[in-house]
């Protein structure tokens, strides 16, 4: 039970780590694709003008490979500190002397406490507190650290940046058919209604909304009957649609994504350890 509760130490970054080394191998292969359509850009059937229109543009895609090799070796490394700073971490352990038994689970201690301060929204406490004890390499602050900024806009009814994020990750989100940009399309669209924007709110689910059809058929029937319904109607299959709490429902739902895609338990360590204790 224990090796199952304490796993995400070491899963965590290990994971970040794999899944950045998979990333930095992409990005050279595409490199090297680029390299080689060298010898088609410099073909003797195209004119100066052509060759060197199709060469500003693979310049331009190098550059932008070469960013993300950097970010990508960036990540490499943190995450490398990581693995190593909490795999040293365990292998101190050990088993505590008789006298040192407090001093022992300090650190182990304040740990948890900033992980479920993660958990709980307070970014600003749990920073303090991995300062105060130097663990910072032991703790996800960088995981949670992006998340705030999203978590705060959706409570101020803003999916823009969410949005962005999912277009970030929208490769390993579709691995779990991506519900969360779904239901930040629908909300956008529900507000527009709400304001009364019928036109642009049609024009709207065209663009955004129609993909999904295959995959959310009955929630965007539902969504698109809303056009007949004002924001304060008490019918109830639409009224929910209105309502504040489908707001707290995305903060829930991008925090579920966030957990599965990097590995994180949904619920905090310490919270986990405290149910095992009640069984």
């Amino acid at each position: 039970m224990a090796e199952t509760i304490e796993s995400p130490l070491i899963t965590v970054p290990f994971e970040s780590l794999r899944r950045a080394a998979k990333e930095k191998k992409t990005s050279l292969d595409e490199v090297s694709s680029v390299v080689k359509l060298l010898d088609v850009s410099t073909a003797a059937a195209m004119t100066a003008a052509e060759q060197l229109e199709i060469l500003s543009r693979m310049a331009l895609r190098l550059q932008t490979l070469k960013r993300k090799l950097a970010e990508s070796s960036q990540e490499e490394r943190a995450d490398a500190i990581r693995c190593q700073a909490r795999l040293q971490h365990l292998q101190k352990l050990g088993t505590p002397a008789k006298d040192g038994v407090i001093d022992w689970n300090r650190k182990r201690l304040d740990r948890l406490i900033v992980d479920h301060l993660l958990h709980s929204g307070y970014y600003k406490s749990a920073e303090a507190l991995s300062t105060q004890g130097h663990i910072e390499d032991l703790v996800d602050l960088h995981i949670f650290a992006g998340a705030q900024k999203i978590v705060a806009d959706l409570r101020q009814h803003d999916c823009t940046v969410a949005l962005v994020w999912c277009e970030e990750q929208k490769g390993r989100l579709k691995k779990g058919r991506n519900k969360l940009e779904f239901k930040l399309r629908m909300q956008e669209f529900v507000e527009l209604v709400r304001q009364g924007r019928m036109m642009q709110a049609i024009k709207y689910a065209r663009g955004y909304l129609s993909p999904w059809a295959s995959v959310y058929l009955q929630e965007l029937q539902q969504a698109m009957a809303i056009l007949a319904f004002k924001a304060d109607t008490q019918c109830s299959p639409y009224k929910h649609l209105f309502q504040e709490e489908q707001w707290e429902s995305l903060v829930q739902l991008f925090h579920q994504e966030l957990y599965r895609l990097n590995n994180i338990t949904p619920q905090s360590v310490l919270a986990i350890h405290l149910q095992a204790c009640q069984r």
